[in-house]
């Protein structure tokens, strides 16, 4: 699931990463690595504090509900351009903006679709949760909820 998510990050990366002045050549790979850790440590994160209900809601609802969901991986996103690679904050936050929404429409698109097995809600989450426990019970019942 990873390995997609780092694809599907990479195919949004065009304007905002690959063909964006700001970063440098040599950095586009490691880029897109922040860009998809970013994903996975908020989406962890919002399990880890409980929130597994509103990820179902998020995924389930197209990515309308809870756009501080995504906001939190554009500032992370953001802060990690700025920090390592030592892009302007003000130009770290546009790439972040240009591809952290567009990959999460694409991740929520994939998620209701039967194509993309790895994106799957109930497999996406428990990929998530390190593999420690199958997660399709609690996330029928917060389908349901």
């Amino acid at each position: 699931m990873f390995g997609k998510l780092f694809l599907l990050v990479k195919n949004n990366a065009g304007m905002a990463v690959i063909n964006n002045p700001s970063i440098p050549v040599k950095y586009h790979e490691s880029v897109l690595i922040e860009a998809s850790s970013a994903i996975i440590e908020v989406l962890k994160g919002q399990m880890e504090n409980g929130k597994l209900k509103d990820l179902v809601k998020y995924f389930r609802s197209s990515g309308i509900y809870n756009q501080s969901l995504v906001s939190s991986m554009v500032s992370r996103f953001a802060n990690r351009l700025n920090t390592f690679y030592h892009i302007d904050p003000e130009q770290a936050m546009t790439a972040s903006k240009a591809l952290i929404p567009a990959v999460m429409a694409e991740l929520v698109k994939a998620s209701k679709s039967e194509q993309v097995k790895e994106f799957g809600l109930k497999n996406m989450l428990t990929k998530l949760n390190g593999d420690r426990a199958d997660l399709s019970l609690l996330v029928d019942r917060a389908m349901v909820a």
